[in-house]
């Protein structure tokens, strides 16, 4: 009587063994601090699911801009960072917050305005003689203005022109949003914003906004993935991060990012190294 006791104990012990164990793989997850673009084009609810059903381990994302992404990262409070500021993630680096930035995958920005076009951009390949003349006539301009890889992008074209925007302008207005919400505003106001494409290709409320200048080589947009360094935060999951990035780059999952598509259009092509 005493032994098949014993014998129930242990098989309740190890099924309560067990079932934590499978609980807890089950239960397997990492934060992914990631700009708004990757989220707000659809990217992330197409591939995460994918991504899940393979290797067990959920993804929870914090989109924010670029810089707030980053900050996150500095802070510890991710496991990741997916972004598209290829100096500010070399900082992110050189500081000592990651060990190793990869390359992911790449889009383009493009300047999207209203069709009246009252700046006379349209049809143009050169950014920043579009910023001069946009400047120029004090055309309606929105900018993210929320320290984003696109807010810091559109600061690069302005300096490239030559132009200081001082805020404040009447024609100049920053949201400090995330790109879907300053679509929308630009869209209200039938003006001039610097767009990922990726986010545009998958936004509804364009009014009457449309592409006016793409093609520039300086518009080229590249992603890089980074895990936060466990040396500096001990609390970060090192194996599971890793295993998002390493998926990220292999063909794997450079193929399913490349089989993301609005209308047929691809929005982000692979390009890891």
């Amino acid at each position: 009587m005493k032994k098949l006791l014993s014998n129930l104990v242990l098989s309740a012990l190890l099924a309560l063994s067990l079932s934590s164990h499978q609980a807890y793989a089950q239960n397997k997850s990492i934060v992914v601090s990631s700009t708004t673009s990757t989220e707000q084009s659809g990217l992330f609810n197409f591939i995460l699911p994918i991504f899940k059903m393979q290797s067990g381990i959920e993804v929870k994302v914090v989109a924010v801009g670029t810089g707030q992404a980053l900050d996150i990262g500095r802070r510890g409070d991710a496991d990741v960072v997916f972004v598209h500021d290829k100096p500010a993630e070399e900082k992110f680096v050189d500081e000592g917050f990651s060990t190793k930035r990869y390359e992911v995958m790449y889009n383009d920005f493009i300047l999207i305005g209203p069709k009246s076009d009252p700046a006379k951009v349209g049809g143009g390949k050169d950014i920043q003689a579009a910023f001069q003349k946009i400047a120029s006539a004090q055309a309606p301009f929105v900018s993210r203005g929320d320290k984003s890889g696109t807010h810091a992008a559109e600061l690069r074209y302005w300096k490239g022109a030559g132009i200081t925007v001082p805020p404040g302008q009447a024609w100049y207005k920053e949201t400090g949003s995330g790109m879907g919400p300053a679509l929308n505003t630009a869209s209200a106001m039938n003006s001039y914003i610097l767009a990922d494409r990726g986010t545009w290709l998958s936004f509804k409320n364009r009014g009457d906004l449309v592409i006016l200048v793409q093609g520039d080589p300086k518009l080229f947009n590249q992603y890089g993935v980074m895990l936060v360094n466990p040396a500096k935060f001990p609390h970060v999951k090192k194996a599971d991060g890793q295993a998002f990035i390493d998926w990220l780059i292999s063909k794997n999952g450079q193929d399913v990012i490349a089989s993301y598509k609005i209308d047929g259009e691809q929005l982000f092509f692979p390009n890891a190294k």
